[in-house]
């Protein structure tokens, strides 16, 4: 008796092809499943004067939502990833578009790029912390002339982390510098994967640097920097270390949850913190992934 071979569908081949992916998928989905739930129970929860919980109550959220500290740290949170995740872009892609051109000792280069990767986040954050102490630190030593081969700039030593564009702005650039190798190595990926026919076509039609740049470079790299902006901005929002060290009393977010927690011992209005930071994570990244969609359809058209 014969037998006739077994077909598999399209619909039954990609769900093999998936499968190995299924365990990942059901850890990090109950994972989050697990988390989401007890936050909401937390932020709905309030004890009373005789230690009675309450369930469901909007004290907790009455009460963040309406302290100065919460409004203070959002904005912060805010400019943050406004200003940060673009930076991170522009650092990356000029990093990139260095590495990428071909000289003497480009990988040595390349090696040094990665090495801010390879620090800890907190020593990182420490040695900033020293370098910008008050009123002690090395650079205002530097900038009051107490090293020989520099002279005094200033006669009173700057409190860098009292003053809240400099604390948020200190922060900021030693998260730029720790991660900007992340966003390098994605747009090299992407930089690598160009025809390099195409830059000596453009050439010999008297394409510049800049016309280069825009008409090449960036449209056959969007999906690269699509990767960059959408990780960034996730990475923003949920910053810890830098701003609770170098930003004093400037909160952002992520800061406030711990100081909430651990400091005042109110787990319900840390809960409250925590469910709006994972709010503004998944709305920032549906937002961004729907005009992404829209940039490609426009692109598409074109």
């Amino acid at each position: 008796m014969a037998f006739k071979p077994f077909k598999i569908t399209p619909s039954a081949r990609r769900l093999l092809e998936l499968w190995p992916l299924f365990p990942a998928a059901v850890y990090l989905i109950g994972f989050l499943i697990v988390v989401v739930s007890y936050l909401f129970a937390l932020s709905f929860s309030f004890a009373d004067e005789h230690g009675v919980t309450i369930f469901p109550s909007f004290e907790s959220l009455r009460a963040v939502f309406a302290a100065p500290e919460f409004n203070s740290a959002f904005v912060n949170t805010i400019a943050f990833v406004a200003v940060g995740t673009p930076l991170e872009l522009i650092v990356g892609l000029a990093l990139a578009l260095l590495v990428y051109r071909s000289f003497h000792l480009r990988n040595i280069v390349r090696s040094i790029f990665i090495i801010p990767l390879a620090i800890p986040a907190l020593v990182t954050a420490t040695m900033l912390f020293i370098l910008f102490d008050f009123p002690g630190g090395h650079i205002n030593h530097l900038l009051m002339g107490k090293y020989c081969f520099l002279p005094a700039v200033l006669h009173n030593p700057i409190n860098w982390r009292g003053v809240k564009l400099l604390a948020l702005g200190i922060a900021l650039a030693g998260k730029v510098w720790r991660d900007m190798p992340i966003s390098m190595l994605i747009l090299l990926a992407g930089l690598n994967a160009i025809d390099p026919e195409l830059f000596d076509a453009a050439k010999t039609m008297g394409a510049g640097l800049r016309q280069r740049l825009w008409r090449i470079v960036v449209p056959l790299i969007l999906p690269s920097i699509s990767t960059v902006v959408l990780l960034r901005s996730l990475e923003m929002w949920k910053e810890f270390i830098f701003p609770f060290i170098l930003a004093g009393q400037n909160n952002l977010l992520g800061t406030l949850i711990e100081i909430l927690y651990n400091n005042w011992g109110n787990a319900g209005e840390a809960a409250v913190v925590s469910l709006t930071l994972v709010v503004c994570i998944v709305v920032t990244a549906l937002v961004y992934l729907v005009f992404i969609e829209f940039v490609k359809k426009l692109t598409a058209r074109r």
